[in-house]
């Protein structure tokens, strides 16, 4: 029997190594290397323009990988190493990957022409291949759990903001996915539908071990949630720690100075 210290170390969910994006001439992201454990809750940081969102993108394969490797659970996502040669992985392997991941948007992204339930149990069965009964169960108890249980026929345009948000999460973690992507989540919300919305992603890191990549500029969020806090700027990793310590005292003058304006503007 192979002891503890004889098994292999676990696979890092996300790994992002030597990450290059760019958009026409403009580099965004250069250079960046790091990795996410199973379970791991991590929020980036940092001012408009720093790479945060095109990070999430990248991992959900909406934008392209201008160089570099990004792998999921070990497995390359968009490109791998054959033959000594950068090359595409196939479509099966990538979707078999991406279905795997989940991510809430700015704009809710909600089918407009779908009641409530319909958003919800449409990826599980059409993508998943779930049965249509288990779905809609399962999209009932999403609906309890981010306090929406009365609004399975409605549309997304008879919902407000924070309740669209709401069944984005509810939406999302229908495919019980691995990995859960939070993109500025609550930007376009109204101050005070904020805190519900916010409420529901506590809740979600209370009580599972799905792994989180957070974009957001709700500082006391961040710190709540996340197990590491990573400061970009220029497009790299500048500043990486535990929440109190990036709160708190960080190491960076520049992760000091992002930090003294966006708390001043809270």
């Amino acid at each position: 029997m192979p002891t503890p210290t004889d098994a292999k170390p676990a696979m890092p969910v996300i790994e992002f190594r030597d990450v290059e994006k760019q958009f026409d001439t403009k580099t965004v992201l250069k250079e960046l290397n790091f990795t996410i454990e199973r379970g791991e809750r991590v929020t980036l940081i940092g001012p408009s323009g720093s790479g945060k969102t095109t990070i999430l993108r990248l991992v959900m394969t909406l934008e392209g990988l201008t160089d570099g490797y990004i792998y999921i659970d070990g497995a390359p996502l968009v490109y791998e190493q054959r033959d000594g040669k950068r090359v595409p992985v196939s479509k099966r392997q990538q979707k078999l990957l991406t279905t795997r991941i989940g991510m809430v948007f700015q704009q809710f992204n909600l089918f407009p022409n779908m009641t409530v339930l319909e958003n919800i149990i449409e990826a599980p069965i059409h993508v998943l291949g779930i049965n249509k009964r288990d779905a809609i169960d399962r999209a009932h108890q999403l609906l309890e759990k981010v306090g929406l249980p009365d609004k399975t026929d409605a549309h997304p345009t008879a919902l407000s903001g924070g309740q669209q948000q709401r069944v984005a999460i509810a939406r999302a973690l229908a495919m019980d996915p691995e990995i859960l992507l939070l993109d500025e989540v609550t930007s376009a919300l109204d101050p005070e539908v904020v805190v519900d919305v916010l409420q529901v992603l506590r809740d979600v890191a209370a009580t599972t071990d799905v792994t989180m990549l957070i974009v957001t500029h709700e500082m006391s969020f961040a710190r709540d949630v996340s197990h590491r806090v990573m400061m970009l700027d220029g497009g790299k990793i500048i500043e990486s720690a535990d929440p109190e310590t990036i709160f708190t005292n960080p190491a960076k003058e520049r992760t000091k100075k992002f930090l003294a304006a966006v708390l001043r503007d809270a």
